[in-house]
């Protein structure tokens, strides 16, 4: 899979050439949504390059430091620049984060908004994420938001797939879209509780697929492995998917007797926040192109594992120019890309020689654009 497009991780222009990206789902003429969600959005502050974590009382200096989307951001924008359609219900504050935010995702993203609101003298959630050995500690400010995300819906678009974390009771829209034929994808967060209540298992019959990582399918199913976990999820809903962080992905799809399992993309990584974001983003992707379950899961690692080679789990997400060039600095072997030949017809190839399908990067600094 290559291109004339050199591998530029910097760039910093926008990814304008999604709908030829998504051109092969969209034969149909159909022009509504693929995509449709809700969610809280976060101003992302990411530190990377640690050595250790401090421990109370120090200060670490540290290299690497990226402001980006983030929360539901990073599916968002995932999506999109996998040239998928997506609209996005959420909030964000009348600060300069908030304006940054609302900036970045409806105009060099090209999420579209029109559920969203900026909420006067409401702050905009901050997280700040210390990237340490393969993984991430993360602090968050989050005030609670004068106008819930579930009163930004009246009357929910026509889409073809809705994504919604079940952390919270599913919400009346995406009963109303499932019932109008939407396929409901679905995620959760870590529990603060580690109560691990039965209860939120019990809102998958509103689910079709379910991909929650390896810890959290595990203590939701009081299993002792995910293995353990994933049949006991694929008794209650369609298609299951556990996600093994590094050890790549399993999963079951009870509608066709598919099970499988794929590694991860063997790559250097820079910084996970987000990750299990964009390889949700490349499952749907997958389930949207009709492929077989193996296939749905080695697009979602590589999209998963192109994504951590950079700073932030919205802005590392890949394009198509950099999924067409991820093997050519030699990192990835030549008999593993060829496990990614079925991806070839769904890249876009009118544009490529011309530097389309560069993306904006987090970047260390965060300016109020006038």
């Amino acid at each position: 899979m290559t291109s004339d497009l050199p591998h530029s991780p910097n760039l910093e222009d926008p990814c304008d050439e999604r709908e030829r990206a998504g051109e092969n789902l969209h034969a149909d003429g159909d022009e509504g949504l693929d995509v449709f969600l809700s969610g809280q959005i976060f101003m992302d502050m990411i530190f990377t390059g640690l050595p250790f974590l401090p421990p109370p009382g120090t200060e670490l200096m540290t290299k690497g430091l990226g402001s980006a989307p983030g929360g539901v951001a990073n599916i968002a924008v995932a999506m999109s620049r996998l040239g998928l359609r997506v609209g996005l219900a959420a909030a964000v504050g009348d600060d300069l984060f908030g304006a940054y935010l609302w900036r970045t995702l409806s105009e060099q993203e090209g999420v579209d908004l029109r559920w969203s609101r900026q909420l006067t003298g409401w702050p905009t959630p901050v997280t700040v994420s210390m990237a340490y050995d393969s993984d991430r500690s993360m602090i968050t400010y989050a005030p609670p938001p004068p106008l819930p995300t579930t009163g930004l819906v009246g009357a929910p678009p026509r889409a073809k797939i809705c994504f919604l974390d079940i952390d919270r009771p599913v919400p009346e829209w995406a009963i109303s879209l499932r019932k109008q034929g939407a396929t409901v994808f679905a995620d959760l967060g870590w529990d603060p509780t580690e109560a691990w209540s039965a209860e939120v298992l019990d809102r998958l019959q509103y689910v079709d697929v379910f991909l929650p990582n390896a810890v959290e399918a595990m203590a939701y199913t009081r299993s002792s492995s995910p293995e353990q976990a994933l049949e006991a999820l694929a008794e209650r809903l369609p298609v299951v998917v556990v996600k093994l962080g590094q050890r790549g992905a399993i999963a079951i799809d009870s509608t066709t007797g598919e099970r499988a399992s794929a590694g991860a993309l063997p790559v250097s990584a820079v910084d996970p926040t987000g990750a299990g974001d964009v390889f949700a983003a490349g499952f749907v992707f997958g389930t949207l192109a009709g492929w077989p379950l193996a296939q749905r899961l080695k697009f979602a690692n590589l999209c998963a594992g192109l994504s951590v080679r950079h700073l932030s789990g919205s802005l590392g997400a890949p394009c198509w120019g950099e999924i067409a060039t991820f093997g050519e600095d030699a990192e990835v072997p030549a008999e593993v890309l060829s496990d990614y030949s079925f991806i070839v017809p769904y890249i876009p190839q009118s544009g490529l020689d011309e530097g389309a399908y560069a993306v904006a990067r987090a970047q260390p600094t965060l300016r109020h654009a006038d």
